[in-house]
């Protein structure tokens, strides 16, 4: 079964073979939205699948979108390295983009509504609704709704009114009917309670800007209300922050935080039906273009199904994957040992969330909290997320004397808030708090504890490939390692210094760090391994692959024989199976219910590096994709997997991805996405397999 993505612009590369990064993005959207209509995956997660593509697409407007329209704007004509110029880029994203939402309204409308319908759950229109209904619907709005309403309307004395970003609106037109005066009028849609509005049955729900439409007269009382749509509003939401004239970064994010809200509006969404008339007053009074409006049949802003997808319905929900303990630590946990006594024996590799994220990671951090013989912990924050447990670990180990430092990156993009808060909670708790390197965000994963062990010091870390967020770490799928290998701890020692102190960066004897060395070492390790042609084998697993200098490594390697398969969940700019550029090269992406975050690269003559010996297999995990934002602006890090047991686990990571007859995307010479594997996905998921050898290696 092929599921081919249309391209309505030609994006043919001008030099070297390339794709461009935002239409690829678009087309990994697309691979989400597939999801949503696949057979094999239960209803409510196929629900959840159709309101995740529409965050995605948020996003990419607040974002990328937004970056276009300011090069537009700023007359900047240089193209990307595929050859568009911005404005060509924008008006192929319009036209994807306008494709992309005709095909998730014509599923939602024609598959899943019908379906959650048959499923006894209802989605109705105010016009769908019994006169019963009305009622309680009528009763609930005048006791809990109309009193949070504000009416606007726009006349000599009231301005346009500010439309926030992504928020759910109403426009009207009323006229008085005696003097046949008409004004334009606009109610904000709170989101103080559900925007889907629950029946008293439970199982029937009409959206909550219906029920304030069909109430519009009480809210301009006296007046015709002769038209109400619903429309939405996106704005640049990215944060411009000229950190080398901050004298204050955390003073500088905090501003930035509340001027993003006024930013630039990029894209209206107008429900259909929606008169010309308020969409031109519209268009003006946001200094938007007709290309930058968007019309829906469906309800504005679908991310309301995650509503929907969070109902009580376990018959129409995923089978819970129980995370499993890794072995040694839960050998360790039963003879009353402490971590730090299974990762002296042997370094451990742990693998989220098919593994417990809170039996490894978070209980290091807790027992290093409270382990009377640790005397520093060090790590990185990139993204904390809400209640943290190992935000707290930190919190106590400060309050008890022990010498803590956390590097938290406050312009971790739309975690920025977040970020500011658990910064000041942890210095309140005397945690010593850096915000990282001007001009650079740290992206890296690291961990380093110091004990006091019986033999002497001894340096702990761990190394991941994701962020130390308890939430994300049962959805994301990451790998880390954690070790007290001397050289490595060596090194992430260094690494801190540079980070918190003022020093000047070394050369790492194990670790690959950007913006530094990074890029050079895996160019070189690219071309060393093509040096030995149809023998020479690489593996990559990546979240994006888009920054030109690597790809154009792996088209020279490929154009030596050697084999290159990769694994790319989201961006990817190259364009494999070219004859005579990149032939041996092949590109999949997996998806499911697990979001693939980690990044590990396999390189089957790896040089000498970290301890192995020369040309023998080297596998590297960590923070770092291959773009050019984190190989040239990112402080990441990468470290190599070297214990021959956790080569055997890396190994099969990628043999179950690879595997013939698992579900996945398959890039083609043509920049085109095919649909790959069984028909139904729940006979060819490769996520579930691999679950089932983690759980089953680890009973042994």
């Amino acid at each position: 079964m092929d599921g081919d993505h249309p391209r309505g612009v030609d994006t043919t590369p001008r030099s070297l073979e390339l794709l461009n990064r935002e239409l690829s993005w678009l087309d990994f959207n697309e691979r989400v939205l597939a999801l949503a209509a696949e057979p094999g995956i239960p209803l409510l997660e196929r629900v959840k699948f159709a309101a995740i593509a529409s965050s995605n697409l948020d996003e990419f407007f607040q974002v990328r979108v937004a970056a276009l329209k300011d090069q537009v704007a700023a007359g900047l004509t240089a193209p990307a390295p595929d050859g568009l110029t911005p404005s060509q880029q924008l008006t192929a994203i319009g036209e994807t983009v306008g494709s992309f939402v005709l095909r998730q309204e014509g599923l939602l409308l024609g598959s899943l509504l019908p379906e959650l319908r048959r499923n006894g759950i209802q989605v109705l229109d105010w016009a769908e609704l019994e006169l019963v209904d009305r009622q309680e619907l009528s009763v609930l709005f005048e006791r809990r709704i109309f009193p949070v309403l504000t009416p606007l309307a726009v006349d000599p004395a009231h301005p346009f009114p500010y439309i926030s970003n992504l928020a759910l609106s109403l426009a009207a037109m009323v006229s008085d009917p005696d003097t046949g005066e008409r004004r334009f009028a606009r109610v904000k849609v709170p989101n103080v309670f559900p925007r889907l509005v629950a029946l008293s049955d439970g199982n029937r729900f009409v959206p909550v800007e219906q029920v304030i439409a069909a109430h519009m007269h009480l809210l301009y009382a006296g007046m015709v209300v002769e038209e109400c749509a619903a429309f939405r509003v996106t704005r640049n939401a990215d944060l411009t922050l000229e950190e080398e004239e901050a004298d204050d970064l955390l003073a500088a994010v905090e501003l930035e935080l509340r001027r993003r809200r006024f930013g630039r509006a990029v894209r209206l969404e107008v429900q259909s039906g929606m008169s010309a008339e308020m969409v031109e007053l519209l268009i003006r009074e946001l200094d938007l273009d007709h290309a930058d409006v968007s019309y829906h049949a469906a309800m504005l802003d679908l991310t309301c199904l995650f509503q929907m997808a969070g109902l009580d319905r376990p018959e129409l929900k995923d089978t819970p994957w129980p995370p499993v303990t890794a072995g040694r630590i839960a050998a360790a946990d039963e003879a009353e040992r402490s971590i730090f006594s299974v990762i002296r024996e042997r370094a451990l590799l742990v693998h989220h969330p098919y593994e417990s994220f809170a039996s490894s990671i978070e209980s290091f951090i807790a027992q290093a909290a409270d382990d009377p013989k640790v005397q520093s912990i060090k790590m990185t924050m990139y993204r904390a997320g809400g209640d943290n447990p190992i935000a707290r670990s930190l919190m106590r180990a400060a309050e008890r004397g022990v010498q803590v430092a956390v590097l938290v990156e406050l312009k971790a993009r739309f975690d920025e808030a977040t970020n500011v808060g658990w910064a000041k909670t942890l210095e309140r708790s005397g945690v010593h708090v850096v915000y990282g390197l001007v001009g650079l965000k740290t992206h890296a994963k690291c961990v380093l504890v110091v004990r006091n062990d019986d033999d002497g010091l001894r340096r702990y870390c761990h190394i991941g490939t994701g962020n130390y967020n308890s939430k994300t770490a049962r959805i994301y799928e990451d790998v880390g390692v954690i070790t007290c290998d001397p050289a490595v701890g060596a090194d992430v020692t260094q690494l801190f210094n540079h980070l918190t102190g003022y020093s000047r960066t070394h050369e790492f004897d194990s670790l690959l760090v950007a913006p530094r060395e990074m890029r050079n070492q895996l160019t070189d390790l690219i071309e060393h391994e093509s040096t030995f042609g149809p023998e020479g084998h690489i593996r990559a697993k990546l979240n994006s692959l888009g920054d030109p200098g690597i790809v154009e490594a792996l088209y020279r390697a490929s154009q030596t024989g050697t084999r290159i398969e990769l694994l790319v969940r989201g961006i990817c700019c190259l364009v494999p199976g070219v004859k005579g550029v990149s032939e041996n090269i092949r590109v999949r992406s997996q998806l499911g219910r697990y979001l693939e975050h980690s990044r590990v690269v396999w390189f089957a003559h790896g040089e000498h590096h970290g301890g192995g010996e020369p040309d023998s297999p080297l596998f590297l995990i960590g923070s770092a994709d291959w773009m050019p934002r984190n190989l040239d602006k990112r402080i990441e890090v990468m470290v190599p997997v070297m214990h021959p047991k956790h080569q055997v686990w890396l190994n099969s990571m990628f043999d179950h991805t690879w595997a013939d007859d698992v579900v996945r995307w398959e890039l083609d010479a043509e920049g085109l996405w095919h649909r790959r594997g069984p028909e139904r996905f729940d006979e060819g998921d490769g996520q579930e397999r691999f679950y089932r050898w983690v759980a089953q290696k680890q009973r042994r």
